[in-house]
C-alpha cells in the first residue's frame, strides 16, 4: 500500500502554469528589459573622439588600460562629453558614455545655425577661438572641436585651436567657450 500511495503522489503534479505573453507583446514594454532604457541611444548621437592606451609598469611587467573620450549630442543645442578608463576598450567607452549622459549642457543656436558672437574658450594651455559664420560656410574646425560642434547642432562656424592640441583639452576649452556665450536678450538684461 505504501508503494501505491507513492505512485499516486508522484502522478499528482500541479497544473501547468499559463504561458506569459512575450515581452514585446506586453503593452508599454520595449525589447531588452526595463521600459525606456533604449530612449537615450535613439535621442542622442554619440561619437568616440579618442582612445588612449595607458601602461603602468609594475613588478611583474606592464599593466595596460584604456582611456576613452566620448561626445554625445542631439543636434538641437544639447551636448555633453565624458571620459572613462577600463581594462578593455568597450568597457572604457561604456563608462565614458555614462559620464557624458550625466554631463549634459545646452547652447542657444541663433538664426543661420551659428553662435551669437565671437568667443575664446580656455582650458589649461589650450585656447579655442570660435567665430560665427554666414549660412553655407559649414563647420570649419578640426578633430575634437568639430565633434562637439556637430553634435551640439551648430551648422556654420569658424574655429581655431591655439596652444595644446590634446583632445580632452580641446574639448574642455570648446565647452568653456560655448558655456560662456550670451544671447541678445541676456546682454540687454545686463545693460538695463
Amino acid at each position: 500500500m505504501a508503494e501505491e500511495n507513492m505512485v499516486v503522489e508522484t502522478e499528482n503534479k500541479p497544473a501547468p502554469k499559463q504561458e506569459r505573453a512575450h515581452r514585446s507583446e506586453r503593452p508599454g514594454r520595449k525589447m531588452g528589459g526595463k521600459p525606456g532604457v533604449n530612449r537615450f541611444e535613439k535621442q542622442y548621437e554619440e561619437r568616440v573622439v579618442a582612445i588612449n592606451r595607458v601602461s603602468k609598469t609594475v613588478k611583474g611587467g606592464r599593466r595596460m588600460r584604456f582611456a576613452a573620450l566620448v561626445v554625445v549630442g542631439d543636434g538641437k543645442g544639447n551636448y555633453g562629453f565624458g571620459t572613462g578608463k577600463a581594462g578593455e576598450v568597450p568597457d572604457a567607452i561604456k563608462k565614458a558614455l555614462e559620464a557624458a549622459k550625466r554631463n549634459m549642457l545646452h547652447i542657444t543656436i541663433v538664426k543661420g545655425g551659428t553662435i551669437s558672437h565671437e568667443i575664446v574658450g580656455k582650458f589649461g594651455a589650450c585656447n579655442v577661438f570660435l567665430k560665427p559664420a554666414p549660412e553655407g560656410t559649414g563647420i570649419i574646425a578640426g578633430g575634437p572641436v568639430r565633434a562637439i560642434l556637430e553634435l551640439a547642432g551648430v551648422k556654420n562656424i569658424y574655429s581655431k585651436v591655439y596652444g595644446s592640441r590634446t583632445a580632452i583639452n580641446c574639448i574642455r576649452a570648446t565647452v568653456d567657450g560655448l558655456s560662456n556665450l550670451k544671447t541678445t536678450a541676456q546682454i540687454n538684461a545686463l545693460r538695463k
